[in-house]
């Protein structure tokens, strides 16, 4: 008999695979689940896998990721908030809190001091005095200055996005010095056979930097690993402020002397277009979405505003009863544009959801290149506040 039913029961599940799922269900011995402590956080559930193949595009690359957040990272968060402002001719630096817009302090450094530069890992700040060759440290913590470094004429300060290599900008004798930002030692100088190097940009890997020539109209291109000069493109004018937009593939740059900015493909080594937004465009920030650029145009007091996705002046504001707006900053969250005003001993900042003046601070003569900090991003290229 034993048999007879175990054939039947061959039959059934050879012809109906279903009945003997429901078979195995049907007799198999409940499952208990075990009660879970109200104190004790159970085990978080995850949804079944998805087999189903995807047709998601890859997330778009750029460049500065790191500072989309909008939130200064810890242990940094921890500082409060300053804007340092060198006063080149004065020779000083005035220190203002961003929450009230006062001057609350203020202390003498070298001759000419055009820059403030945050240090790669952002552990201190270096003053640019390109008058007495010297780098003047400021504790991040006291706000004060701690010690002189000597190097020779530091216009600008920058550091390679690895952080192996800073790079001095000696306008005065037409080079770029690679040196160890560690001990400061030499590691090469590279002469820039045109005049008045003056700012420069990295490229997204890092392999190379663009770099402005004020008085020649030239922006060069320089090999970071093998330190030489690698190209150069000529956009005529002055050029000044250079920027690599978001997605890496165009080097945006100021031109003085051609009331506008130059837009330039480091690959072809060639302008592509230019994009006219006032008399003596000048200093270059990316906003803290990266969909615009913000030029200041100082000779005419106002800023412009480029859409980075149609490449066009999108909006210009303006400073009420003029101004010379030089140099740029943003506040963490990217509603404050920070702007030196370059030959009227005041900053500016504007709200950048409105366009309008917030404040003028007054603080000394011909203030350059301040610094907005601590701020946004994993980690500093230099100039006055570059993050990546």
């Amino acid at each position: 008999m034993s048999r007879i039913i175990f054939a039947v029961l061959l039959v059934v599940a050879i012809i109906s695979p279903a009945a003997v799922v429901f078979a195995v269900v049907w007799t198999a011995p409940p499952v208990t689940t075990p009660a879970v402590d109200g104190d004790t956080q159970g085990a978080r559930s995850l949804p079944a896998p998805d087999i189903q193949p995807t047709t998601l595009p890859a997330p778009a690359f750029n460049v500065y990721a790191n500072t989309l957040s909008g939130t200064v990272a810890c242990p940094l968060c921890a500082l409060p908030q300053r804007v340092y402002v060198p006063n080149s001719t004065a020779g000083t630096v005035d220190v203002i809190d961003p929450k009230t817009f006062q001057v609350v302090d203020h202390f003498a450094v070298g001759a000419i001091p055009h820059h403030i530069t945050p240090a790669w890992d952002m552990r201190e700040l270096y003053v640019d005095n390109e008058g007495s060759s010297l780098l003047t440290v400021i504790d991040i913590h006291t706000g004060r200055p701690t010690r002189t470094i000597s190097l020779p004429f530091p216009y600008n300060l920058y550091f390679t996005p690895d952080g192996t290599k800073a790079v001095d900008v000696v306008e005065r004798l037409q080079r770029i010095e690679f040196r160890d930002p560690h001990d400061w030692h030499l590691l090469k100088s590279v002469g820039i056979p045109w005049p008045g190097a003056d700012h420069l940009d990295f490229s997204a890997d890092g392999s190379y930097f663009m770099i402005s020539t004020e008085w020649s109209g030239i922006v060069a291109k320089v090999n970071v690993n093998t330190m030489q000069l690698d190209g150069y493109v000529k956009v005529g004018g002055l050029p000044i402020d250079i920027k690599l937009s978001p997605d890496g593939s165009l080097f945006y740059v100021t031109n003085q002397g051609r009331m506008g900015v130059s837009v330039v493909d480091p690959v072809a080594m060639k302008e592509i277009q230019f994009i006219p937004t006032g008399r003596g465009a000048h200093g270059l920030q990316i906003s803290r979405d990266t969909k615009s650029l913000y030029v200041t145009n100082r000779l005419e007091g106002t800023i412009s505003v480029i859409d980075f996705a149609t490449r066009s002046v999108v909006a210009k504001w303006s400073i009420p009863g003029g101004g010379s707006p030089d140099m740029l900053q943003l506040n963490p969250e990217g509603t404050q544009l920070w702007a030196s005003g370059r030959y009227h001993r005041t900053v500016y900042v504007f709200d950048t959801r409105t366009g309008q003046v917030l404040a003028k601070i007054p603080v000394g003569a011909e203030d350059h290149g301040l610094t907005y900090f601590p701020n946004v991003g994993a980690y500093s290229i230099g100039h006055n506040g570059v993050y990546r």
